[in-house]
Parts: C-alpha cells; sequence; structure tokens
C-alpha cells in the first residue's frame, strides 16, 4: 500500500487533548498551524505567505508524551502519513489534511528543549499513554 509520509514544521495552534478510544488507545489531537514565507524583491523582505491547518494525530505512547511536552504556539516538527480527507456538509465540500504522527518534536532551530526518558511502565503498556509521568508513577 502507497502512503504519503511528510514533515511538516509549524506552531502548535490548539491545545493538545488527549481521549482514550474504547479499546483503551490513547490518542492525542491537536491542530498544527505553518505559514510559508518568500522574499518580496520589491518590498526588499520577507513576508508571509497563506497558512495551513493540518489536524495531527498521536497514538499510544506518542500520545501521552505529546499531552506531556508540548503546549500552544510552540514551534514543532510533525513526521507522519498524510491523509487527505474530503467531506460535504449542507451541498459545500470541505477539505482537510490530517497527519498520522511518527514522530514529534520541539522545532529547536526556534528555542532550546530538554529530554527527559518516560518511565518504562507507560512504554511497556501502551494504554498508560494517556496518562501523565506522575499518574504512570502511582500506577506501576
Amino acid at each position: 500500500m502507497n502512503e504519503t509520509l511528510v514533515t511538516v514544521v509549524g506552531n502548535v495552534a490548539t491545545e493538545p487533548e488527549t481521549t482514550v478510544t474504547a479499546t483503551g488507545l490513547a490518542v492525542t489531537r491537536f491542530r498544527l498551524a505553518t505559514t510559508t514565507r518568500r522574499y518580496d524583491t520589491e518590498r526588499g523582505a520577507w513576508t508571509d505567505g497563506p497558512t495551513s491547518f493540518y489536524t495531527v494525530r498521536a497514538w499510544r505512547t506518542l500520545a501521552g508524551n505529546v499531552k506531556e511536552s508540548v503546549g500552544l504556539g510552540e514551534p514543532l516538527v510533525v513526521q507522519g502519513r498524510l491523509r487527505v480527507r474530503e467531506d460535504e456538509k449542507d451541498g459545500r465540500r470541505y477539505v482537510s489534511a490530517e497527519i498520522e504522527a511518527n514522530a514529534i518534536g520541539h522545532d529547536l532551530s526556534r528555542g532550546v528543549s530538554r529530554f527527559t526518558r518516560a518511565s518504562s511502565t507507560a512504554l511497556l503498556r501502551p494504554e498508560l499513554g494517556a496518562l501523565s509521568m506522575a499518574e504512570t508513577a502511582v500506577v506501576s
């Protein structure tokens, strides 16, 4: 099966929200905004182009790590599978782009970050991915 893998650099546009599916899997969802920049030779300055928004979904352990690590407005690099959905509602056609994330990290070209390993319990039991680090320590 062919899949479209993408890497997108942008800013977190909505607060990450974590839910647990009926089968017990954690999923964290947020919107990522990315704006193209181009050099305008007439003005002699950089200008912003259009902004694109992507819905990003992270599953299992990644879901919990994103919930603990990512906040509104932070610059991220997201890598994953792109899915474009077309829906029709009230006679209007809507197109949305979603990324099922394989990896998410802070964009270190715009700031610094510190890495802390998740507990081994969360890594061994993906259903704990929706819990905070403090809750994971209590469960183990």
